[in-house]
Parts: C-alpha cells; sequence; structure tokens
C-alpha cells in the first residue's frame, strides 16, 4: 500500500528493522522479528508491542520501502506491505517507472520532490472514492489496513472510525486500538507476545454503557452474550460513546425493525456510513426530538448568538439551529426560551450595518426576531434568503391563502382556512369542529366559579399571546410552561396541542392529504378495520359524544385513515382511547395529524405488536426509579412490577388510569414536553405513595393502593359537566381517602424532577433499546427451544448452541450483502418457530459446518436433497425446528432413521436431477445454481385428478409397499451386524455406487 510520504530520522533505529533491498533511491526493509524462528527473540516481541500500543502500521505490514537521497540522513516511508509479494510489487513497479526517471534531475531536492508527487498521486487516484468522507483519508487508509489484515473480515466490512484505547483483561488495562465497523466492535493489542483480539457484533450487544468506579475513572461498558467488557483511557470518551451507541442502534434497525431500514435511504446503504454521517444524524434526531419537528428534517448548521426577547427587554444566549425548512432558537443560560420559525412564514431576511453582527428574520403577522453576535452573518443571511426562496416554491399553495390576510396576528388561523378549504374541495363528510364545542358549549349566562376560573385562565393565555406572539413562531418561554402545568383552557386546547406538538407544521405540508386518505381508506375492510369496528363504542362510552354516531363515526374515519397511511402500524389498542380525546378539543382533521405526531414522533414504536416503544420508556422509567427513589427500588425485589403496572400509563398518557377531567391536564403537559412529562408525573405518583408503597406486602397490595389514589386523583378547576366528570363519581367509601387536584400533582412533579434532560431521556432511549431487543430476542429462542425439545433427542444446551449458529449464519449473511441489506425471513409478528428462516444457500453453509455427512464428494447435491426433504410447503424456507431435526438424526438417530432419511434424499420431492454448469469446479454448485434447484417443484397431477384416482392408483399404494419392504429387508440383513456398528459410516462409502432412483 502506498503510504503519504513522512520523514524517518534514522534508517535503522533500535535495530527493529533490516534492510533486504536497497538501490540509490530507495530501500525495502523487514520487521524485525516476522518471519524468524522464536519470533526474533526479545527484541522481536518488544518491536510487536510497540507496533500495538504506538500508532504504527507496522504490526499488519512487516515490509516497507523508504526514498532516500545520496549524502541524505533523512529518509521518506512511501509504501508497505502486508507480504512480501505485495511489497516486491510496489519495488518493481519502482524500478521500472520511477529509476530511469530519477538520473535527468539535477539536485536532489527536485528527486524527492518528484517521487512525493508521484506517490501523492497514486494514493489520490487509488483512494478518491473510498476515503473522500474521511476526515484524514491518510491515516484512515493506514487503519483500514490494519484492520483488515488483524480481523480477517470481508473487504465490505464498512470500516467507521477507529481510538486508542485501554480493554481491561480483568485488572490488567490491554493498550490497543479499537476499532468500529457497520457490522462489529472489534479491538486488538499485542503485548510482550501476549495478543488480544476481540470482535463482537453490535446486533449480540445487550447493554451499552458509561461507567466509572475506583479503578476506572470513565470507561464504557458492552455486555455481549453475559459477557461484560470494558475500554479505557478515551481522547474524547464522550464521542466515542456517541459513535458506538449510532451504530448499536443501526444494527438493530437493520435486523429488526427493516420496514424503517428501508425507509431510510442514509442507512440503506453500509458503504455510505461515515463517522461524520453518524455524528450529523444523532444531533438530527435530537434536534427534531426537542423541536418537534417532522422526521424528514435535517439539522444544517448550528451558530452560537443573542436572541432579543422583547418583552424581557433583554438578549438571550443560545443556539440557532438551521434545518431545511426551520430556523429554531434556544437559550443556554437557564431562561428556558425556545423559537421555531418555519421558512413558509418568512417575509423578509436583513442584516444590520453596524458591529452587533445582526440577522433580523421578518415573518408574517408584523413580527420580527433578531438575532445578534452571529458570527459570518452575511454569508448566512444569504444561505437564509435562498433558503426562503425554494421554501416559498414549496409551500405554493399555502403562501397565497395566507397573503390574504397577512395583516392577521394569528399565522395558524391562514392554516386552518386553507384546511377547510382543501375539506370541501375533497370530502364533505369530515367534520370541521371538535366534539367538545358540539356537546358541551360553554353558556356565558350562567357563570359559576369554575366557569370564571376559566375565562381567567383564557386571559392569561390572551396576555401570553400578546407579549409572546402566536402561532407557530410564538416565544415559548418558562411563564408558557407555568401556564401549561396550570392547565390549558378548554378553547384553546386543540390549538395549543398543534403547536406544541408540531403537528401544525405536518397540516402544513400536506394540505387536503387527511380528506383524501379518508375518502379513500373508509369501505375498506381488513384486520385493522375490523378491529376498529369492535373497539369503537369502547373509547370513552361514558362520554356523551361517543354515544352519539357523530363521535363515533370522527373516531372510526381518524382510525381508518391512519391505519391507511401507515399499515405498519395499522390499528393498535390505546389509539381508541388517545384519538378520542383528540377528537373532544380538535377538528377532526387537527386529531388526526395529532395522531401522526403521537405515534410516528412522540411515541416512536410505541404502537405494534412487540410495543417496544414503551418497553424501552418502561426501562427508562425503572432507571430513573434507581435513581431517583432507591428507597422503594431496594423494599421492591422485583423491579418488573413497575413495567406491568405502569404500562398503561405510557400506552394511554394515563388517561386509562386518571379521571378524563384530570388526564387532559396530563396530555397538556404531554404535547409540551414529550415522554419527560410522562416519566416524571410517573416518578410523582410513586413518591406520593411511597410510604404506602413501602408497607405493601405484595403486587396486589400495591396495585390497590396506585389505584386507589388515582380514583382520588381530582381536577377541582375544571369547567366539564358533572355528569361527564368521571372523578366526581367516587363512591362514599373512596371518599375517605385525602383528594389530590391534578394541577398541585404535575406541579410537584416539575418542582422534584423537572431537572430530567432531554439529552438524558435520549440516551437512556438508546441504551435501553438494546436491552428490550436482546430481552425479547431471548424470549423468543427459550419458547423456540421448549417446543423443539420435545421432539429431539439434543440437550438443551446442544439445541441452544445450534439455535445460536443458525441465527448467527442467518445474520452473517447479510452483513456483507449490499444489493439486499435488511434481514430477510424475519418477522417479529409470526409464531416463534417462524420469525427466523434460512433459504438453501444459508442452509449449505451449515450444512458443511455441522453434518457428519459433509465429506463426501457430492455434498452440495446431499445439501440441496436434504433441504427439499425439509421444505415441507416448498416457500423455500426453513425453520429452526426442520432444521434441528435434520440435525437430530444426523447424530442422534437409530440406523434405520438414518437410512430411511438417505432413502428419501433420493426419491422425489427431495430428489432432483443436478446438472453443473461450470464441470471445471466438479461437484461445486454455485450460490446461483444451488437457489435454482432448490425452487424446482417435482411436478404432480391436478389435485381434482388425484382426489378422483387416490383409490385406484397402484402406483401410490405400491409406493408405501415398497419402501417398507425395502426398509424391512435391509433392516434384516443388517441385524446380525448391529452390534458392530458403531456410527453411520462416511456418506462417500455409502454412495458407492449411488443408490437408484424408482423405477
Amino acid at each position: 500500500m502506498w503510504l503519504k510520504p513522512e520523514e524517518v530520522l534514522l534508517k535503522n533505529a533500535l535495530k527493529l528493522w533490516l534492510m533486504e533491498r536497497s538501490n540509490d533511491y530507495f530501500v525495502l526493509q523487514r520487521r524485525r522479528g516476522y518471519r524468524e524462528e522464536g519470533g526474533g527473540g526479545l527484541t522481536g516481541l518488544l518491536v510487536g508491542t510497540l507496533d500495538s500500543v504506538l500508532d504504527s502500521t507496522a504490526k499488519v505490514a512487516p515490509f516497507r520501502i523508504l526514498h532516500q537521497t545520496p549524502d541524505s540522513q533523512v529518509y521518506l516511508s512511501i509504501a508497505c506491505g502486508a507480504n512480501r509479494e505485495e511489497i516486491t510489487k510496489h519495488w518493481e513497479w519502482l524500478e521500472q517507472n520511477i529509476m530511469k526517471t530519477l538520473s535527468v534531475f539535477d539536485s536532489n531536492e527536485d528527486i524527492t520532490n518528484f517521487v512525493q508527487g508521484k506517490i501523492r498521486g497514486l494514493i489520490a487516484e487509488e483512494g478518491k472514492h473510498s476515503f473522500a468522507k474521511e476526515d484524514d483519508p491518510e491515516k484512515f487508509r493506514e487503519a483500514l489496513l490494519k484492520f483488515e489484515k488483524c480481523f480477517g473480515l470481508p473487504e465490505q466490512e464498512k470500516l467507521v472510525t477507529y481510538y486508542s484505547c485501554s480493554y481491561w483483561k480483568g485488572r490488567v488495562p490491554c493498550q490497543g486500538w479499537l476499532y468500529l465497523s457497520t457490522n462489529f466492535l472489534s479491538f486488538y493489542s499485542f503485548l510482550l507476545g501476549s495478543e488480544i483480539k476481540l470482535i463482537i457484533s453490535w446486533d449480540a450487544v445487550s447493554k451499552l454503557e458509561k461507567t466509572s468506579n475506583v479503578i476506572l475513572t470513565e470507561s464504557i461498558h458492552v455486555c455481549s452474550q453475559g459477557e461484560n467488557h470494558y475500554f479505557s483511557m478515551f481522547l474524547h470518551i464522550n464521542q466515542t460513546y456517541l459513535l458506538m451507541e449510532q451504530l448499536a442502534n443501526y444494527a438493530i434497525k437493520r435486523i429488526f425493525d427493516k420496514e424503517t431500514f428501508d425507509n431510510d435511504p442514509i442507512l440503506d446503504d453500509p458503504l455510505q456510513i461515515t463517522k461524520r454521517g453518524l455524528e450529523n444524524r444523532a444531533h438530527s434526531e435530537q434536534f427534531n426530538a426537542f423541536f418537534r419537528l417532522p422526521k424528514e428534517e435535517t439539522l444544517k448548521e448550528v451558530h452560537e448568538c443573542f436572541l432579543w426577547v422583547p418583552f424581557s427587554h433583554f438578549n438571550t444566549h443560545g443556539k440557532m439551529c438551521i434545518s431545511e425548512n426551520y430556523i429554531c432558537f434556544a437559550s443556554q443560560d437557564g431562561n428556558l426560551c425556545s423559537v421555531i420559525i418555519p421558512l413558509r412564514e418568512v417575509l423578509a431576511i436583513d442584516k444590520t450595518n453596524d458591529s452587533s453582527k445582526s440577522v433580523i428574520i421578518s415573518i408574517k403577522g408584523k413580527t420580527a426576531f433578531r438575532f445578534s453576535e452571529v458570527k459570518e452573518f452575511e454569508q448566512l443571511v444569504a444561505k437564509l434568503r435562498l433558503k426562503c426562496g425554494a421554501a416559498s416554491t414549496q409551500y405554493h399553495d399555502i403562501s397565497t391563502e395566507v397573503s390574504i390576510s397577512s395583516e392577521s396576528v394569528d399565522p395558524i388561523d391562514d392554516i386552518e382556512v386553507q384546511s377547510l378549504i382543501c375539506q370541501r374541495e375533497c370530502s364533505k363528510t369530515v367534520n370541521t369542529e371538535a366534539l367538545m364545542t358540539v356537546f358541551h358549549p360553554q353558556n356565558l349566562e350562567t357563570l359559576n366559579s369554575k366557569t370564571l376560573k376559566e375565562k381567567m385562565k383564557e386571559q392569561s393565555w390572551n396576555i401570553l399571546f400578546t407579549e409572546c406572539g402566536r402561532g407557530v413562531s410564538m416565544f415559548r418561554t418558562k411563564k408558557t410552561q407555568d401556564l401549561v402545568v396550570r392547565g390549558i383552557p378548554e378553547t384553546l386546547r386543540g390549538e395549543l396541542w398543534m403547536l406544541f406538538s408540531g403537528a401544525v407544521n405536518d397540516m402544513a405540508a400536506n394540505p387536503g392529504y387527511y380528506a383524501e386518505a379518508v375518502e379513500q381508506s373508509l369501505g375498506t375492510c381488513n384486520l385493522a378495520t375490523e378491529e376498529i369496528e369492535r373497539d369503537l363504542r369502547r373509547s370513552l362510552p361514558e362520554h356523551p359524544a361517543f354515544q352519539s354516531d357523530t363521535g363515533i363515526s370522527a373516531l372510526r374515519r381518524v382510525l381508518t385513515a391512519y391505519a391507511f397511511r401507515n399499515p405498519k402500524i395499522g390499528y393498535c389498542q390505546a389509539m381508541n382511547i388517545l384519538t378520542s380525546v383528540l377528537l373532544l378539543y380538535a377538528k377532526e382533521e387537527e386529531a388526526f395529524w395529532l395522531l401522526v405526531a403521537v405515534c410516528e414522533r412522540m411515541l416512536p414504536d410505541y404502537f405494534n405488536r412487540r410495543i417496544i416503544g414503551a418497553l424501552v420508556d418502561q426501562a427508562v422509567f425503572e432507571e430513573l426509579i434507581r435513581d431517583h427513589l432507591p428507597q422503594l427500588t431496594e423494599h421492591m425485589t422485583d423491579m418488573t412490577f413497575f413495567s406491568s403496572v405502569s404500562l398503561s400509563w405510557f400506552l394511554t398518557l394515563f388517561i386509562s388510569v386518571l379521571p378524563i377531567e384530570s388526564a387532559v391536564n396530563v396530555v397538556d403537559c404531554f404535547f409540551y414536553d414529550g415522554i419527560k412529562a410522562i416519566l416524571q408525573l410517573g416518578l410523582a405518583v410513586l413518591d406520593y405513595n411511597l410510604d404506602k408503597l413501602l408497607e405493601c406486602k405484595d403486587d396486589a397490595e400495591a396495585v390497590t393502593a396506585l389505584n386507589r389514589f388515582f380514583d382520588n386523583v381530582t381536577n377541582k378547576d375544571s369547567p366539564l359537566p358533572s355528569s361527564v366528570q368521571q372523578g366526581s363519581n367516587v363512591s362514599d367509601e373512596k371518599s375517605s381517602h385525602i383528594r389530590v387536584d391534578i394541577t398541585d400533582l404535575i406541579r410537584e412533579s416539575n418542582e422534584k424532577y423537572g431537572n430530567i434532560r432531554y439529552e438524558d431521556i435520549y440516551s437512556m432511549r438508546c441504551r435501553n433499546r438494546l436491552y428490550v431487543i436482546q430481552t425479547l430476542e431471548e424470549t423468543t429462542k427459550q419458547n423456540v427451544l421448549r417446543v423443539v425439545s420435545q421432539d429431539v433427542k439434543l440437550s438443551l444446551h446442544e439445541l441452544d448452541e445450534l439455535y445460536v449458529i443458525f441465527k448467527r449464519e442467518l445474520f452473517f449473511s447479510y452483513y456483507w450483502c449490499l444489493s439486499s441489506p435488511v434481514l430477510k425471513h424475519h418477522d417479529p409478528s409470526l409464531p416463534y418457530l417462524e420469525q427466523y428462516q434460512i433459504d438453501c444457500q444459508q442452509f449449505r453453509v451449515l450444512y458443511h459446518l455441522l453434518s457428519p455427512w459433509a465429506h463426501s464428494a457430492n455434498r452440495d447435491s446431499l445439501a440441496l436433497w436434504t433441504f427439499r426433504l425439509l421444505d415441507d410447503n416448498s416457500d423455500c424456507l426453513i425453520n429452526f425446528k426442520e432444521f434441528s431435526s435434520a440435525i437430530d438424526i444426523m447424530y442422534n438417530g437409530s440406523f434405520t432413521e438414518k437410512l430411511k432419511v438417505l432413502f428419501k434424499l433420493h426419491i422425489p420431492p427431495a430428489y432432483t436431477e443436478v446438472k453443473y454448469k461450470d464441470p471445471s469446479k466438479g461437484d461445486e454448485l454455485s450460490k446461483e445454481e444451488l437457489l435454482y434447484f432448490s425452487q424446482l417443484h417435482v411436478s404432480k397431477p391436478a389435485k381434482e385428478k388425484e382426489a378422483e384416482s387416490a383409490k385406484n392408483s397402484p402406483e401410490k399404494g405400491k409406493e408405501k409397499v415398497d419402501i417398507q419392504a425395502y426398509l424391512s429387508q435391509w433392516q434384516d440383513e443388517l441385524l446380525k451386524k448391529e452390534e458392530n456398528i458403531k456410527d453411520l459410516p462416511r456418506m462417500n462409502q455409502i454412495l458407492k455406487p449411488p443408490l437408484g432412483g424408482r423405477s
């Protein structure tokens, strides 16, 4: 491999290199200890240790070529080689192409410059496609060479990055190099003759976390298949951990969530994954989650600056974050100030001429934002002006509607007007009013204390709108959060849910989408629609809105339209409860987009068959309980209690356990703070009931205590009629318990646990996702082994090992399949036995590895026939039960059972004549040939004809008699010899001559 020319001050420093060849301008050297008897003694061991610890390619490149000039003590390394053939090829190229040219130069300096330029040109040509995206292409090339030679992985394995670190083997640190690639975490160390080589596949990682203890100040803990590994002494441990987290989750998505993976072009091509790309992706995901933006947004730029807050009359310091369609700002000085500016709302972007380096962004509604102390503000203004031009084209339909009422203070009204126009054009069946306004209109003539408090809340929000603006681009401050905690007024709830959730942006970007989805989905009949119809009248049945056809029809339309939009989720229980609450306060189209925001962004992977997202957040919740309520953790012997009791809290946002008038306040906080609000409230509930829970003797008693607590949570300020309120229907028996107001409970959760950061929740979600997935996979494995063990003689330990090999081969076969990078033949929704299936090519690899019959000359044909025999349903796939049954017979079957299998292999449907396309390869089948022959079906008569002639067919009856007769005859002949037969002879002994086919 050609290297970037670098100076080597001492040609023979410490006798580490031995000269093999030399001429006037080049020297070929070999590393001491390489290919020497005894490894070169102590010097060779020291050299190997230095190569491993220091940043050197010498450990895997024992040969190198140096460039020298006469009368000079400075040498330049220009090439290295892993073996003599490779370095000789470079040496000969130099002699043929360079040596003859050097004689024409007059000075040594010209010679050196020519050689350097030539070598740099070779490197640039060789790596212009492969390493262009790396930060330091030269060093990356050297690390890649070292990675390939150390671990022997296929060329398709993409190295992402590498780090120098220590691996702890017991209490001894071993200095070496950590390599992070698309499918593996690899480590290599060589210290005084002791070599450590570690390869861990990302999909086998069950725990990945940063830890610290007395010995290790900071380390990264990796748990894989029950083994713990610790890495420390990183220069940038946070950066390393972030990348490891990204790669582990990338592997999990690739293996276990192929639908999401298919829709992600960045992840779909492993060769395009780079360190920088993964870091940018992580930042974009956190950016979108924090500002509630669509998943498609990518963080492009971040600028530190100051934002002028007009109602407070001061500049707040923070970061301006820019994506394709949004300009966002979040303060960093503790004022909790944030702003979201959609580019579709921008009218003008200007810059000041003074020294403040300010950027002024004017939006519809006569509002302007002033960002000051922006570095390179002139270039930023030019970029933003270009973006706004593109944005105005993208949202052309929206802009024309908005321009009519550009004097309005409320931009969201413009979007609503346009939405109504689209609805009228597409469908006249969609409701345009929230159900609450229809079934509980406010009566201004009868004012009571609750109604007055509601009016006071509305007045507080109107004052906030005057100060902070109203609509998508309003300032969001600590005062906004305080008002949300008090409860959003009934009349503003739908509007503010749309703003805080980001659903308003989804609806603005897709005008008319909902009405079209309703038209296309209504009348369809599938599993999702059947489940929806079954649950329609179970959704808030006590509320009058869902006792009428108006509410039921609206709920049906929203759920059916969403199932049509996202067939991966379709319909999941708990979606009906959540959607019914959304319909009470939001218009029908708004309720649909709120449901989209919840299912696809705010609660990812919650509403599917395995509810992985909810299980992940439960694991996060358990982690927070251990951190904030340690006395409860010590009392509870089994933490799974919290998972079982809190599942409904997360799936329904407490709607299923709290009275409706209190639950809507929780939904308010959820749309403003996301899952953070639910986690905080869960901790507050446990904290409030801590003494009672510590007195409980079993789980049932604890559940009863919590249910009694929820029944006594009230909302004293709720304007809902008493006939609708659930808290007012508490029996006299329970009225003796202390009532808790939901506003006080939410405020307490913010005061005690408000310091939980979004970044920490994101990291805990990533970390616990690995644990949840591996736990589900372990459950799948145990269920499969339990079922299969009843039908085979293999022990549970043997079955366990066989299952690991079976699954590993399935994964390996798709690690480096660039044409199909996503794992096929895996569907978690299927029964346990059918979740993992292998094709004929994968079976052949396992057959060669495990079968005692794989020593015959025609082993590929035997593997093919065995696969066809096991493939009962002719779908060209077999599951683990079928695979293990074949292995069990080969190893534990009686002689008769083995003979019976051999006989069946040589008759249809298992047997098929194999014609080799390439005779030079002997009996070896190519992958294409193998798959072709495995898909051939034996011709059979039509079903009707077969049924009619079943009784009269002598062939069919004769076939059964003949098989039994043959087996009986062979068994009688060999009965006397059975005592002397210890095992089945090799296949090549049995098949000489080959068994004949049926006549």
